[in-house]
C-alpha cells in the first residue's frame, strides 16, 4: 500500500488523520517521548541516558516498576543465562502446538505454591492475563454480573468489556456501594468481584477482608490483581492478601512477573478446574507463543528467592518511608499512601512535563510524568517508586532536586482535597508492611 495518504479527489487522507491524532496529544502535553535508557547491570537504579543528539550520560531512575531491583539480581541473571545456553532463546511456538518448556512447568508450580492455590497459568504480560482471565471466566458463567472497582486498571476494564457480561462499577473501595449493587442482583446469578490490592496511581489499598465478607454473603467469586504487591508484601512475597491473612478467601489471584520479580509475563492462580477452563478457552492464551524458557527460569529464581528472603522487602519499605518523610519535610505535595508508591501532585499536564524534563536535564533524575488517561485531568503527578537500592544519599539528592524544580516553576505545594485518596481501609503502617 506504501504511503497511506490519499492523493485523488474525494479520497481519504489517512496520514493526516493519524497525524492530527498525534498533534492533539502534543497540544495537550500528553505526547509521550520515550527516554533512551540503558540500565547498568549491578548498578541499579543507575542508567545511561542518550539524548536526541546521541550524547550519553549517567542518570538515576526514580520511576521504575522493577520495584526490588530483581531484574539485575545476580542469581536471576545467572538463571536466565544458563537456561538460554542450555535450551535456546525461543519457546518454539504456542503451548498447544509446540508443547511446554520445562522451566515454564516449574514456574507455574512455583506460582501456585506462592499463592497456596491448586494451579497457575502464565501469560505473556500482566495486561494479557487480566484481559484473558476476566473475559473468559465471565463468558463461562451464564448470566454473570461483574462488579468492578472504579479505579481498576485498563487491562481489567478491557477484560470486562471483552466478556460481554453485565457490569456494575462500584465507587473506589466503597463497601456500602458494592453491597448496594450486590443486593440488586438476583441471588441465583453468577457474580464476579474484580479489584486490585494496591492501586498504583494513588498507592492506596483495597479492604480485602471486607470485600471477601461481601463475596461470601452474596455468593460471588473474588478476583484480585496483585501486580503492584507480589514480591513486596507478605511473609513470602505473595502480596497484600497474604500479608492480611486473606489469601485463602480469594478465588483468583492475578499477578505479574515484570515488577517485584523483575522479569516479564503475567499469570493467574486458582483452583485447578478454573485454571484448566481458562487454559482451554482463552484465545489470548491459545494463540500466543509461550514465554521463552530463559525468562521462565529467571522469573522462577526471583520468586523462590523472595519466598525465603525478607532483606529486599524490609529495605524496600525503609527506603520508601525515608523518601516520603524527606519530601514531606521539604514541604512538597506528597499524596498520603500506606504503600511503596510515592505520588507527588502537580495538577497540570504541561507543568508536570516541564518538571520531568527539568529533573532529567539539570539534575540527572528520571521520573516520567503521569497524566490522563492514567489519572484524571487536573490530577497529573510525578510517580516516584523507591527501591531497596536507592540509598540515603540518592534520597537526599532527590529531595534537593525536587525543591529546586518546585521553586523554579513555582509549583503548588498543597494537595487539593478532591485529589486526596480515600483512607486505605485495612492498611497497616508502611514501616511494618513488609511482613
Amino acid at each position: 500500500m506504501g504511503d497511506i495518504s490519499g492523493s485523488g479527489e474525494g479520497q481519504v487522507d489517512y496520514r493526516a488523520i493519524f497525524q492530527d491524532a498525534v498533534d492533539t496529544l502534543r497540544q495537550e502535553k500528553r505526547y509521550r517521548v520515550f527516554a533512551d535508557l540503558e540500565r547498568i547491570a549491578g548498578r541499579f537504579p543507575r542508567a545511561i541516558y542518550r539524548d536526541a543528539a546521541d550524547n550519553a550520560r549517567e542518570i538515576t531512575i526514580w520511576c521504575s516498576n522493577d520495584y526490588l531491583g530483581m531484574g539485575q539480581n545476580e542469581k536471576v541473571i545467572s538463571a536466565m543465562q544458563e537456561a538460554a545456553g542450555r535450551l535456546g532463546v525461543g519457546a518454539g511456538g504456542t503451548r498447544n502446538i509446540s508443547g511446554t518448556n520445562r522451566p515454564l512447568v516449574e514456574l507455574e508450580r512455583s506460582l501456585a505454591d506462592l499463592h497456596r492455590k491448586e494451579a497457575a497459568l502464565v501469560f505473556t504480560s500482566g495486561f494479557v492475563s487480566n484481559e484473558a482471565a476476566i473475559s473468559t471466566i465471565a463468558r463461562l458463567l451464564p448470566g454473570c454480573i461483574i462488579f468492578s472497582d472504579q479505579l481498576n486498571h485498563a487491562s481489567m476494564i478491557q477484560g470486562v468489556r471483552q466478556s460481554g457480561a453485565q457490569k456494575q462499577v462500584f465507587r473506589h473501595n466503597d463497601l456500602a456501594h458494592l453491597r448496594e449493587l450486590l443486593l440488586r442482583a438476583a441471588s441465583d446469578r453468577p457474580k464476579l468481584i474484580c479489584f486490585e490490592s494496591v492501586y498504583s496511581m494513588d498507592g492506596d489499598v483495597a479492604p480485602i477482608a471486607a470485600i471477601c465478607d461481601l463475596a461470601e454473603e452474596f455468593g460471588a467469586l473474588t478476583y484480585i490483581d496483585e501486580v503492584h504487591a507480589v514480591g513486596m508484601y507478605g511473609p513470602r512475597g505473595a502480596g497484600i492478601a497474604e500479608r492480611d491473612g486473606q489469601m485463602d478467601r480469594i478465588d483468583i489471584v492475578e499477578g505479574t512477573l515484570a515488577k517485584g520479580f523483575g522479569v516479564m509475563g503475567g499469570y493467574i492462580t486458582g483452583n485447578s478446574a478454573l485454571i484448566d477452563a481458562v487454559r482451554s478457552y482463552a484465545p489470548e492464551f491459545i494463540f500466543t507463543t509461550a514465554l521463552p524458557p530463559a525468562l521462565c527460569a529467571a522469573a522462577r529464581t526471583a520468586i523462590e528467592h523472595l519466598k525465603v528472603s525478607t532483606v529486599e522487602r524490609t529495605q524496600h519499605q525503609r527506603q520508601a518511608q525515608l523518601t516520603k518523610n524527606a519530601l514531606i519535610d521539604a514541604g512538597l505535595p506528597v499524596m498520603p499512601t500506606s504503600t511503596h508508591i510515592v505520588p507527588l501532585m502537580v495538577g497540570d499536564a504541561r507543568r508536570c512535563k516541564t518538571a520531568s524534563d527539568m529533573l532529567l536535564e539539570k539534575h540527572g533524575i528520571y521520573i516520567q510524568p503521569i497524566n490522563y488517561p492514567a489519572v484524571p485531568k487536573g490530577a497529573e503527578r510525578l510517580r516516584i517508586t523507591p527501591s531497596p537500592l536507592h540509598d540515603d544519599t540518592m534520597v537526599a539528592t532527590l529531595r534537593h532536586a525536587l525543591v529546586q524544580v518546585w521553586d523554579a516553576l513555582e509549583l503548588r505545594r498543597e494537595i487539593p482535597v478532591d485529589h486526596i485518596p480515600a483512607r486505605a481501609v485495612g492498611a497497616v503502617p508502611l514501616a511494618i508492611a513488609g511482613g
